[in-house]
């Protein structure tokens, strides 16, 4: 495990970007509909007025949901603790790389949980190579933007691969 777990979620080091990014429907889990790009109204500078009493107040969603870490990896390691409060002209940019950072971060915690699979010794090396590599990258916008075309792509091909390690008989019910 690396020094710094970038999957845990730190809010106080983000820039409340899943409060801007993410969109919602009126629902069980969501009081209002909101649109990606939208700051919630509940936003008041990088946080939320009603936090204490999300669920009370109508916001399961909010409450259920973890960006694994990406918000805060995005704002102190992408942008140098930059936030688009400040800089409205930043708010696209890191709307695009929490995106990517997401899709970054997922593929870590898939290639962590894989590591209680049997695997071959070369299989277990790609798998550590993939995510020493997510890990220890520091990421730019240009790069997030070109991860899901790129290294996610090689990664989830990786894992197509894995398959003959889980123990699933996905012929069953077809």
């Amino acid at each position: 495990m690396p020094q710094t777990d970038h999957l845990q979620t730190d809010c106080s080091k983000c820039a409340a970007l899943c409060c801007l990014v993410l969109a919602f429907d009126k629902g069980e889990d969501f009081a209002f509909d909101k649109n990606p790009g939208e700051p919630c109204r509940n936003l008041s500078g990088h946080s939320c007025t009603i936090h204490d009493r999300l669920a009370q107040e109508g916001f399961r969603g909010c409450v259920a949901y973890d960006c694994l870490g990406a918000g805060n990896r995005v704002v102190q390691e992408v942008f140098g603790g930059r936030s688009w409060r400040q800089e409205p002209r930043l708010a696209r940019l890191m709307m695009e790389a929490f995106s990517g950072m997401r899709e970054v971060h997922r593929r870590i915690e898939l290639l962590r949980a894989a590591e209680a699979l049997p695997l071959r010794p070369q299989d277990e090396q790609t798998r550590r190579a993939f995510l020493d590599r997510l890990e220890q990258q520091r990421w730019s916008v240009p790069e997030l933007n070109d991860f899901e075309v790129s290294l996610a792509l090689e990664i989830d091909l990786f894992f197509v691969g894995l398959g003959d390690y889980l123990p699933l008989d996905f012929s069953a019910g077809w």
